[in-house]
């Protein structure tokens, strides 16, 4: 039976598009190649930051758009979803990133998201195992945490909206068109919309798709509970994050609720090779030991990596795939920010494939997919 939309990819990008369009009253298939369960792949990878960012307007929009869902869809979550408002905490090394914090304070106060200038004293208060050269902070007190395999499986099978999803793992799409989808054993599945929401897997689909992969390292220590109290940030870290080539490092920090630290993180664009590296682990600590100075003394349990997908503007694509894939829809290239833009995307993608586009809550001409196919057309 032809089912209204089918979506590649359950993760948490893929999975809040499944619950977008079902609760829409949308009959919706999802299929995963990995055959362990929900939310693999990126999701299982990442940190589950919920976080505003500002590195461009449109950025700001989706993702402080985004923050707004998950804050409203909370108190519907369970506690194995691992939600909290902990706040971002971003922190100043120095008098350079002092000033910049104080401009990013300025930015996120003309647009009326809450943020708290703090000094290096006021800093040492709020975060006593940070390094005492550190210059000062900001504290975006209504960013969150979430685990992100969960709350996928939840919007997949808990949800309002799940009583129309089912969800096949272990099905390996080979081939998407605007009808439906092939398998790997030959298998053929239709649909009346076709969703790509697999992140590094969508390449594969699409060949002419501009994304890339920066490959990411993470670890979790034991339990030290109340060591950190919010996602500690360093300012640094959007210089680092958009690095174009090579291998950057930077400070992130997470407190997760069962009181273990999760520490990273970093960048590189030359492997898609997932062994962990203990040179770019080494080089990551190593980093965090200057804003942790107890972290050398913690025992770290398990490191591993992921992938994220970025697209050349570092903006997700999302809308139709364009000439090459006629009649398909995009909801990809969110590189590291796919749990905190997924509730968003989802609304983005369904009130287009609805017909509804006025009916966004932010301008959705800056994630179109068409901005890289029109700019390959004019070159």
């Amino acid at each position: 039976m032809t089912v209204d939309a089918l979506i590649v990819g359950a993760g948490i990008v893929g999975a809040a598009c499944a619950a977008e369009l079902a609760a829409l009253g949308m009959r919706v298939d999802v299929l995963d190649a990995h055959g362990i369960g929900i939310g693999g792949g990126a999701t299982a990878a990442g940190m589950g930051h919920i976080v505003v960012m500002n590195d461009s307007a449109a950025e700001f929009a989706l993702s402080r758009y985004s923050r707004d869902l998950w804050l409203e869809l909370a108190p519907q979550l369970r506690t194995r979803d691992a939600f909290a408002r902990c706040g971002t905490l971003w922190v100043a090394a120095d008098d350079e990133e002092w000033q910049a914090a104080r401009a990013m304070h300025d930015a996120f106060d003309a647009q009326g998201v809450a943020a708290q200038l703090l000094d290096a004293a006021a800093l040492r208060r709020c975060e006593p195992a940070l390094a005492p050269s550190m210059a000062g902070g900001l504290r975006i007190g209504h960013d969150s945490i979430v685990y992100a395999p969960a709350a996928a499986q939840w919007l997949l099978t808990q949800s309002p909206a799940a009583v129309k999803i089912r969800v096949r793992l272990g099905a390996q799409v080979v081939s998407v068109d605007a009808c439906g989808v092939t398998l790997s054993d030959g298998e053929r599945v239709e649909a009346q919309h076709v969703i790509v929401a697999n992140g590094s897997g969508a390449a594969q689909l699409i060949p002419a798709l501009p994304l890339q992969p920066k490959k990411g390292h993470l670890l979790i220590t034991d339990r030290y509970p109340d060591l950190i109290r919010h996602q500690l940030l360093e300012l640094g870290y959007i210089k680092s994050a958009h690095h174009a080539a090579g291998t950057s490092v930077a400070f992130n920090a997470q407190p997760r609720p069962t009181g273990q630290l999760l520490i990273g993180s970093s960048r590189q664009f030359d492997t898609t090779d997932p062994a962990v590296e203990m040179p770019v682990l080494a080089r990551m600590l190593q980093r965090a030991a200057r804003y942790l100075p107890v972290l050398p003394t913690l025992n770290g349990i398990r490191a591993w990596t992921g992938f994220r997908v970025a697209s050349p503007d570092g903006l997700p694509l999302i809308g139709p795939a364009g000439d090459d894939a006629r009649g398909v829809w995009l909801a990809v290239g969110h590189e590291g920010l796919g749990v905190t833009t997924s509730l968003a995307t989802a609304k983005l993608l369904a009130t287009q494939i609805t017909g509804d586009a006025h009916a966004a809550r932010i301008p959705i001409e800056p994630y179109l997919p068409i901005r890289f196919t029109h700019a390959a057309t004019l070159e």
